[in-house]
Parts: C-alpha cells; sequence; structure tokens
C-alpha cells in the first residue's frame, strides 16, 4: 500500500506541474520523465570490461522493482558498497572458479546476471536471506550497504557474502546436472522450515548436518555441504569432524555421516565438472585472504 500510495501522489504532482505549465509554454516532444534514463558511471564502465565483455555477465546495482522479490521491504544498494562488493566477487569467485576449472567453464555455467540489494531480507521466524539462485542464470546478493562492516574479516565476509554466492552457484550446477540420489537417503530426516526452531540448533554436526541450514532439505544440504567446504580451512574441517563424531564410535555416527556426504560431493564436482574441491578451496581462501588482508583495491574503477 505503501509503494502505491506514493506513486499517486507522484502522478498527482506531475498532473499539477504540466496544467500549469501548459498555460503558459508550448509542449515538447521530449517527455519529462527519465526514471529509466541513466548516464553511465565509471562503475558501469568498469562493470563493461570486467563482467559483461568476458563473461556476459549483467551487474545490477540500481534499485529494480522487477529483479527485487515483493514479499520483502528491500533497500538499493549503495554505490560505493556495490564497487567494493564487485570487485570482491570477480576477484575470488569469478577467478578463483577460472583459475581451478578454466575460462570455458566459468563463462558457461557462471551465473549471468547479479542483482545487489542493500538489505538482507528478514521473515518473520527470526532468520534471514543472505542471497537467492533462479532458474541457473541469476544470484541476488543481499547486505551489500554493510561490506565496509564485514570485508575485513573472513568469517564474516564469507557467512555474510562469499559462502552465500558458492551456495547458490552450487545449486545452479545441480540444477543443471543432478546430484546423485543417493546423498538424499544418508539422513532422510529433513525438517523443512522447523530447521530454524531452537530445538535443532545445537548438535546438528552429531546429527550428520554441517549447518543447521542444512536441515532444511537435501537440496539445501548439499549446497551448505559444497559451499561450507569451499569456504573453510582443512584445520576447521576437522575441528568440526570431531564434533561430529559424538561419543557414538560407529560408521552411522555425525562423522561418519558428513564423511558420506563429502564424498559423494567431491566425486560429483570431479566426474561432472571436473572439478577438484581442494583446488577449489585453495584458490578460493587464498584470494579472500589477500581481499582482508588488504592487497586488493577494491574501489579502483580503471579501465583500459
Amino acid at each position: 500500500m505503501r509503494k502505491n500510495t506514493i506513486y499517486s501522489i507522484l502522478l498527482a504532482g506531475v498532473a499539477i506541474f504540466t496544467t500549469v505549465s501548459c498555460s503558459e509554454d508550448d509542449l515538447s516532444s521530449d517527455s519529462v520523465i527519465t526514471t529509466d534514463k541513466q548516464d553511465k558511471t565509471p562503475f558501469d564502465y568498469w562493470l563493461d570490461v570486467n563482467y559483461v565483455q568476458p563473461f556476459n555477465i549483467a551487474v545490477k546495482y540500481r534499485y529494480e522493482y522487477n529483479e527485487s522479490d515483493e514479499n520483502y521491504y528491500t533497500v538499493p544498494a549503495q554505490y560505493d558498497q556495490a564497487v567494493e562488493m564487485a570487485h570482491i566477487v570477480k576477484y575470488s569467485c569469478i577467478d578463483a572458479y577460472i583459475e581451478t576449472a578454466g575460462m570455458e567453464f566459468t563463462c558457461k555455467y557462471f551465473p549471468k546476471l547479479f542483482y545487489l540489494e542493500g538489505e538482507f531480507h528478514y521473515r518473520n521466524n527470526g532468520t534471514f536471506e543472505l542471497g537467492t539462485a533462479e532458474g541457473g542464470r541469476k544470484i541476488t546478493l543481499m547486505g551489500v550497504n554493510y561490506i565496509d562492516r564485514f570485508k575485513d574479516n573472513i568469517d564474516n565476509l564469507n557467512t555474510f557474502y562469499l559462502k552465500t554466492i558458492h551456495h547458490e552457484f552450487s545449486h545452479i550446477l545441480h540444477q543443471t546436472y543432478e546430484y546423485p540420489s543417493s546423498f538424499q537417503l544418508i539422513t532422510p530426516g529433513y525438517l523443512a522450515d522447523k530447521w530454524s526452531n531452537p530445538e535443532f540448533g545445537e548438535d546438528y554436526l552429531q546429527r550428520g548436518f554441517i549447518t543447521n541450514y542444512s536441515q532444511n532439505s537435501h537440496r539445501e544440504d548439499f549446497a551448505e555441504m559444497l559451499s561450507t567446504y569451499l569456504t573453510n580451512s582443512q584445520e576447521q574441517w576437522d575441528e568440526w569432524m570431531k564434533t561430529a563424531e559424538g561419543t557414538v564410535d560407529d560408521p552411522a555416527n555425525g562423522r561418519g555421516l558428513l564423511e558420506q556426504k563429502l564424498d559423494i560431493v567431491r566425486n560429483y564436482m570431479e566426474e561432472t565438472w571436473n572439478i577438484d574441491i581442494d583446488e577449489l578451496r585453495e584458490s578460493i581462501l587464498r584470494r579472500e585472504h589477500d581481499i582482508v588482508d588488504g592487497k586488493i583495491n577494491l574501489t579502483d574503477l580503471t579501465v583500459n
């Protein structure tokens, strides 16, 4: 209702202005409504050279109603924050896949549209969306206006942004070629939206889930397994596996279940996409550390 009300007021204002103006001036053939006309910024030219021309990827950082989810209050991405996010995605994600999987794979399968929003999508159950993937071509990345708060810490950078990109790209890959159905049979007791209930927020590792959100569905479980593995060190992964063992020393304990899942993920990526997830993780983490350590200029819009 608020959107409709504001729109009506704006239309009324235009109508009044037009009535007064017509009594004094000749009509012009040029429209006074210029909302769809945007002068190209230095950022637009940089995006042309670094996203559009090499990969045919569009990055939309201006607010567009049709790209947004009307079920949430959405906030436009701030220009400077969008510039930094585009640099981070290019260096730590796109370039990592080029290094590991090759240019042809990256050009063909990496999503062709990034839509940047300033705020996260908050749900009624106390959780919030970090990003979404649609139809194998679009990723909406949220909370861009907080990037300066999180970019200097690798855990925060992954939690709020980069893990989300790898998670959503995982969906794009398995929507293209499905992973083995045996994956969903390892821990069949998925919870749907109940995963966020307090009673399921603990001991998920011992139950064979790498994150609490993994308990939502087998598709989210698969994406969480891959994206969590790619954005964490082997030392951190080993700690989780030790925790997952609990007190039960048998192949059906949490660690055994997680290792079964990781084997399927690893084989799927190798056999379907010819990607070694250990090599990909090494590239991703090295690049993320470069960002956190300030080795990458996130504001440079120079184009050659």
